[in-house]
């Protein structure tokens, strides 16, 4: 990045082709040039590109080589990999993205960057036929924010190599505009305004992210109250009033009455076109009244102040509304605009008219001069504001009194959540009441992020209905892929099994045959489990292989991943799992892969071991008794395993007794047949765990989307990393055996045979390099030299790494990540009706029912040791003088 820029050379419509070296090149499509500094940001990157490629935003990627490197595509899909990509060229003038995904940008999609003005500078497209050789001048395209000094176009002809020409600039300036309120929540019989709703009304859906499955509004909700003396302005009588959800034929509508009085509250029974925004009791004439259980609780009382508004917030809701001949695309966006223009100005409002075709409103306070009229242009297919009167005549009496609607406090939590995905309820509740200066429960609060999260996310109870759908993608997008669903009878969701091309090829070409088995709840309602396979890869860092959602976890379900990832991993060598013993998992692996070992995870082991760790005890005390565990778990000699568990049993007997129960072949380095594993003492499945924590409350395909894009993160990251590296070995292998190269200075070795050889350190070790074994045994359990081996390499001139295994390389750790996880485009959106239409629905499996222990009961006995009471007054037990009723 030369003078704080960098040219983005950026390709799409293409197709990449490898020669026979290996080397990748980009031939066919269109190429832009993009001007990038240090302050541009890779949401703003990504925005341009889609508009610029006319691709979907949701499914953008975007993917670059390093320098010199034309075999190896990175991808780029967050913050920190786009600076590493602009590290990566600090010296470059330019550099060469592509850009790939579904077809047809949507300008919806800006709605997420509600507060962000973006500076933008475009150039033309260029007709690709082959890398361009060079790129002139300063032009470009810039998607640098800028507020004080907006950006400019460049127009380009369209020849190659590309030629930037910098004198015919022309300024442009692009506001993304803010999200739509739920259509469901606006529509005329479930309004913003809360009006009763006109039979020929159809509301469009606004899921921002899956299909919207409408919230019930039946029940009653707690209300949201008012404080008038929260009002700086104006100071009133305290007014506290309850507001509460109606339903009758014409939909739902918000009633209000003062809690002293507990007076009547009714609606019209056959008025459909006309009803208030907040109905008020004074209001309500010649109804059918329903009386409001005395149960029913009201609010805290709420103080509304000018200076606790969001002042950006205000400003933009403020402008919703501008006069006459303001257009909207629909009623339902006019309404939304009304109702923020509304709370921005601090009044309330009343619709006279209400339909897909024509609004009316007047402020609520009779005789305020107040009002808004706006119609259907049926030529334009446009909804129009005909009439407008702006001015208020009321001093504001409206606001005095107002109670915000369910689907106003929806709109505002959905766009908190659309800033902050992770914030908990009593964090939104506090911004609310800090902003607004609204005091909400927490129960209202909750009810108001699940419906927020519907439109946001879609039906959590939909998505499973995607599942067919996502093992028909990921098949195509990513060829070799293992993926199996099973459903029973009623089509509920009882296993689905997934492992990418990616992970079976990785393990298969770089890891050790050792996998460790796992099992996560996914932390939702149906109470499903992930079930994890886990690699250690050349750097024992964790690699996922495969992944199962199963409604029950028990051995049936075990044995059916078993199956699953022996079908995935066909062909392999031998292989080693790893599990939590109290699982009991060990016949159902060995049944499923007959050649296989068996162990027991060392950090389930060593938590149930301090469970167990009970006293009383002795000598070094509770503190030291895991460090001698571990020693006992690691010992390779019979004399040294004996020693720690002796050790443990003078301390603490009871955890003595539990550790002599464990089969010794399961776990401890001196009798375990496996793959060396039990230095591993992290826990394997602590990454997946907080993936699913802080993906709590997305829906199934979310979650899927999380798990792939965690793999896809992982090998990128990984490859990148490994890129630098120069050393025959991994990082963590090359320390261990520097290590043993220090300790192997100054030790004797005595030539035995050409095959073996003695090492006199404080004793005597024979070496067998043929066998590659020593009588240490540490070689032949780490896999790496010992310092005895090293000690006779060096004295008969051979090279160390050749006797390494071959697991620990940094060729074994890139064959890991050399495969790529491709992008499933779509993945992150609803599938469209046709689409779905001829595939089997699928619906959530029913939750295990929590068994109900009984509990015995009690039976008193009496205790002989108890002294019995005996009254001085009349003699007799069980009560005493002051509590004595007897009649003398």
């Amino acid at each position: 990045m030369v003078n704080g820029k960098l040219i983005l050379i950026c390709q799409s419509g293409g197709e990449f082709l490898s020669d026979v070296d290996g080397n990748l090149s980009y031939k066919g499509g269109e190429a832009n040039a993009v001007n990038i500094s240090q302050d541009t940001s890779y949401d703003d990157l990504k925005i341009k590109l889609a508009e610029m490629c006319n691709l979907d935003l949701k499914t953008v990627s975007i993917k670059y080589f390093l320098p010199r490197n034309r075999k190896t595509l990175i991808n780029l899909r967050s913050e920190k990999d786009f600076k590493r990509m602009v590290e990566f060229h600090a010296n470059s003038v330019t550099a060469e993205i592509f850009v790939s995904g579904k077809e047809g940008f949507d300008r919806d999609a800006l709605n997420m960057y509600t507060d962000r003005t973006i500076g933008l500078k475009l150039a033309e497209n260029v007709n690709r036929h082959g890398t361009p050789a060079g790129v002139a001048g300063s032009g470009g395209l810039s998607t640098t924010p800028s507020k004080s000094t907006p950006l400019r176009t460049v127009r380009t002809a369209a020849v190659s190599p590309i030629t930037i020409q910098s004198d015919c600039l022309v300024d442009v300036h692009i506001s993304c505009q803010e999200p739509a309120i739920n259509a469901a929540a606006e529509s005329p019989s479930q309004a913003t305004t809360l009006s009763n709703p006109s039979s020929g009304h159809v509301a469009e859906d606004d899921s921002d992210y899956a299909p919207h499955s409408r919230a019930a509004v039946g029940t009653a909700q707690s209300p949201i109250s008012f404080d008038n003396n929260g009002t700086p302005a104006d100071t009133v009588k305290k007014r506290r009033r309850t507001a509460s959800w109606k339903i009758g034929a014409n939909g739902p509508t918000i009633v209000v009455t003062d809690n002293d009085s507990k007076e009547k509250i009714s609606r019209k029974k056959k008025s459909r076109n006309s009803t208030g925004a907040m109905v008020r009791n004074d209001m309500v004439e010649d109804e059918d009244s329903v009386q409001l259980p005395d149960n029913f609780d009201s609010s805290s009382p709420i103080a509304l102040r000018d200076e606790d508004l969001p002042e950006k917030l205000v400003a933009t809701w403020k402008e919703g509304i501008t006069g006459v001949d303001q257009d909207f695309k629909n009623v339902r966006e006019f309404r939304a605009a009304l109702q923020k223009y509304a709370v921005a100005h601090r009044f309330v409002y009343k619709l006279k008219k209400n339909d897909a075709s024509r609004v009316s409103g007047r402020c609520v306070v009779e005789g305020c001069s107040w009002k808004i009229h706006a119609s259907k242009v049926p030529d334009a297919q446009t909804f129009r504001i005909r009439k407008f009167n702006g001015l208020h005549t009321c001093e504001g009496e409206s606001w005095k009194s107002a109670h915000r609607t369910r689907n106003w406090l929806v709109s505002i939590i959905k766009e908190r959540l659309r800033e902050s995905p992770n914030d908990k309820p009593r964090e939104i509740a506090k911004s609310i009441l800090r902003d607004f200066g609204i005091k909400l429960r927490y129960s209202q609060v909750w009810r108001g992020m699940e419906d927020a999260k519907e439109q946001l996310q879609g039906s959590y109870t939909k998505s499973y209905n995607r599942l067919p759908w996502f093992c028909k993608m990921v098949v195509n997008t990513n060829p070799g892929t293992v993926v199996k669903l099973v459903l029973d009878e009623e089509k509920r969701l009882q296993r689905f099994f997934f492992s990418l091309h990616a992970s079976i090829h990785g393990f298969k070409h770089g890891c050790r045959p050792l996998i460790f088995l796992e099992a996560t709840s996914l932390r939702s309602k149906y109470k499903e489990t992930l079930l994890t396979a886990t690699a250690v890869d050349a750097d024992d860092g964790f690699f996922p292989v495969a992944f199962a959602v199963i409604d029950i976890e028990n051995d049936d379900s075990w044995r059916w991943f078993l199956e699953q990832l022996k079908s995935a991993l066909s062909n392999s060598h031998s292989l080693t799992f790893i599990s939590d013993r109290e699982k009991n998992l060990k016949n159902s692996v060995l049944e499923v892969f007959e050649n296989a070992s068996h162990g027991y995870s060392i950090f389930h082991l060593l938590e149930s071991f301090k469970r167990n760790m009970k006293g009383p005890f002795h000598g070094d005390g509770r503190a030291v008794l895991p460090e001698i565990f571990l020693a006992a778990a690691h010992a390779v000699r019979l004399g040294s395993f004996k020693n720690s568990t002796e050790q443990i049993k003078q301390i603490c007997s009871h955890a003595y007794d539990w550790l002599i129960q464990i089969e010794p072949e399961c776990w401890t380095s001196l009798s375990f047949k496996g793959q060396h594993y039990n230095y591993i003492t992290e826990n394997v499945a602590e990454p997946y765990s907080k993936l699913i924590e802080d993906s709590r409350g997305s829906t199934i395909m979310q979650k899927i989307e999380a798990l792939i894009g965690m793999l896809g993160d992982l090998i990128d990251h990984r490859k990148l990393e490994s890129s630098n590296w120069s050393t025959k070995l991994t990082p963590s292998k090359e320390r261990k055996i520097q290590k043993e190269a220090a300790k192997a200075h100054g030790l004797k070795v005595l030539i035995s045979s050409d095959v073996l050889f003695e090492v006199h350190d404080e004793m005597t070790h024979v070496v067998n390099i043929e066998i590659r074994e020593c009588t240490c045994l540490e070689w032949k359990q780490s896999g790496l030299p010992c310092c005895h081996a090293v000690a006779v390499f060096n004295y008969i001139g051979r090279c160390v790494y050749d006797y390494c295994s071959s697991y620990f390389t940094v060729e074994s750790y890139c064959s890991t990540y050399s495969t790529c996880v491709n992008p499933i485009p779509g993945i992150g959106t609803p599938v469209e009706e046709d689409v779905e239409s001829d595939t089997a629905d699928v619906l959530p499996p029913c939750p295990p029912e929590s068994p109900i222990e009984e509990k015995p009961e009690e039976t008193k006995t009496a205790d002989p040791e108890k002294r019995t009471v005996t009254c001085s007054r009349c003699k007799e037990p069980g009560h005493n003088k002051a509590s004595c009723k007897a009649t003398l």
